[in-house]
């Protein structure tokens, strides 16, 4: 008794022991002392908020994307619908980002019924972003029309800045509508398929630049003459879809296909977030769940980068899912 044996096998009295013990415990308390508090004691960052404000161009009629992963986000009308932005959402999801996606659309409709029936939907909240389009003609009573547009984008964006000051509105510039440039008597008949995404993308454009509250146009008309330009889409689909080429359109040759919806998502998704929509990989899960090939997945993901790049979007790299997780859930 008075005596123990030490970690060494030497012998140590009591006081020994105790004052060898006690020195050893201040070391650890120091220790842990200068590591702060505990990692659990962190909050984690609050998610963004971001809306999306269209008509069936966002919530994909024509496609499986119009009720893809329903519970993913929330519908501001209660029409079950949900579009490209469950697509943002899931692509957000798999890279470990923290959004909160709303939608408020109409089809058919343009900023000025969602202005004129939708105010307090879109002011339900002060959404830290809002994604939002127009006609896709610009006025459907005026084609390539602009001066709807831009007033109607003006009070649009007056009216989400009454809300939250520091909101970031991003105009998306839709695609050239087959319907509308083959065939005589349509309003771009006879000119390239290209040239209405071009003209619908230089007024959002104008909107952009002369607008308080509108930040950036999403580039969505342009990945798609992109993607027709790439060889990677046909561009005549009442001819026939050459062989290996995406289809970009609905059968009705107005409306987007499944592949063009989701090339959408990827634009927007790209320009809002500031990410390389090619880090989430050819076996992304949402285009896995809507019957895409990996080679179709990662040929849009290209076509949605270089898009953004052009516009002088600069975009950061990111990894996401590798080719072996192809086919796991999303969520």
């Amino acid at each position: 008794r008075g005596q123990q044996i030490g970690y060494d096998g030497a012998v140590m009295k009591d006081s020994e022991l105790w004052r060898s013990a006690s020195r050893c415990l201040a070391v650890l308390l120091g220790a842990l002392l200068s590591l702060g508090p505990p990692a659990v004691n962190a909050r984690p960052e609050a998610a963004r908020s971001i809306l999306f404000v269209g008509n069936s161009f966002t919530f994909g009629y024509g496609s499986a994307v119009r009720h893809w992963r329903a519970d993913s986000v929330t519908d501001l009308n209660g029409d079950g619908v949900r579009g490209v932005p469950a697509l943002f959402e899931a692509f957000t999801n798999q890279l470990g980002l923290s959004w909160d996606v709303y939608l408020e659309t109409r089809g058919g409709a343009d900023f000025a019924f969602h202005l004129q029936d939708k105010r307090p939907e879109i002011t339900s909240r002060p959404f830290d972003v809002v994604v939002a389009h127009s006609f896709s003609t610009l006025d459907a009573a005026n084609p390539g029309d602009p001066s709807a547009l831009l007033s109607s984008g003006r009070e649009l964006a007056a009216l989400l800045l009454t809300r939250n000051p520091d909101v970031e509105l991003y105009v998306t510039a839709t695609w050239s509508r087959p319907d509308l440039v083959y065939g005589e008597g349509n309003p771009w008949a006879g000119r390239p398929i290209e040239a209405m995404g071009r003209e619908v993308e230089a007024a959002y454009g104008r909107l952009a630049a002369e607008v308080p509250g509108a930040k950036a146009v999403n580039p969505v008309g342009e990945a798609f003459n992109r993607a027709m330009r790439a060889g990677i889409a046909d561009s005549d689909p009442y001819d026939g879809i050459g062989p290996g080429m995406i289809d970009l359109w609905a059968w009705d040759h107005y409306h987007a296909s499944t592949s063009r919806y989701y090339l959408e998502a990827l634009v927007v998704f790209g320009n809002v977030t500031g990410l390389d929509s090619v880090g989430l990989g050819p076996a992304e899960c949402g285009g896995y769940e809507l019957g895409m090939s990996a080679r179709e997945v990662l040929a849009l993901q290209q076509v949605a980068r270089d898009a953004l790049s052009a516009a002088g979007v600069a975009l950061a790299r990111v990894e996401g899912r590798v080719p072996g997780n192809r086919g796991l859930p999303c969520l």
